[in-house]
């Protein structure tokens, strides 16, 4: 299976056309979206072409292709106008015998995990930060912003296939990547 996995587009028509194109192009089975869609939220600059409404009329075209976890910046009132269900807190995901826990990341990150054991992932979006770590045998992965990235990181998504995670900037260069072991 192969998944593309992207964060934090916080209402950007000109970041969420880009995941569009690159979806598109890196051609996986499905998008998994790590929340904070529509809002940019009290603590973030507005982000280039900040136009919630083009965004909820883009990914409503994708809705099945999507596959959604809620962010801090999202709200009932943002799951009226989307199409595809945005409200759970987390999904789990089982790729190649191991356990993912996808989460926006305000809830569960690694300061407080969640009930996980060595060779599961913990995967969330929320810092804008990309990370590939080791946490005593439970790895996290956070494949950075797509609009508002932090910590002088590039614009980023994430891809999965064949048990490997990649980093990628918005060009399709890779920045890093994590395989599984078996």
């Amino acid at each position: 299976m192969k998944l593309m996995i992207a964060s934090d587009i916080h209402g950007s028509l000109y970041y969420c056309e880009k995941v569009r194109d690159i979806y598109q192009k890196e051609k996986p089975e499905k998008l998994l979206l790590l929340g904070d869609l529509l809002y940019h939220g009290p603590r973030n600059d507005l982000p280039r072409d900040y136009n919630p409404k083009g965004v909820i009329k883009l990914l409503n075209e994708m809705k099945q292709e999507l596959l959604c976890v809620r962010g801090n910046c999202d709200a009932e009132v943002d799951q009226m106008v989307l199409e595809f269900p945005i409200m759970a807190d987390y999904m789990i995901l089982y790729l190649e015998g191991h356990l993912i826990f996808a989460t926006h990341g305000h809830i569960h990150n690694k300061e407080h995990m969640p009930m996980l054991k060595k060779g599961d992932v913990l995967l969330h979006g929320h810092t804008h930060v990309q990370a590939m770590e080791d946490l005593d045998g439970v790895f996290y992965l956070n494949p950075g912003s797509v609009s508002l990235p932090k910590e002088g990181n590039q614009n980023s998504y994430m891809i999965y296939e064949d048990g490997c995670f990649q980093i990628k900037n918005l060009d399709g260069q890779l920045i890093k990547s994590y395989q599984m072991k078996s």
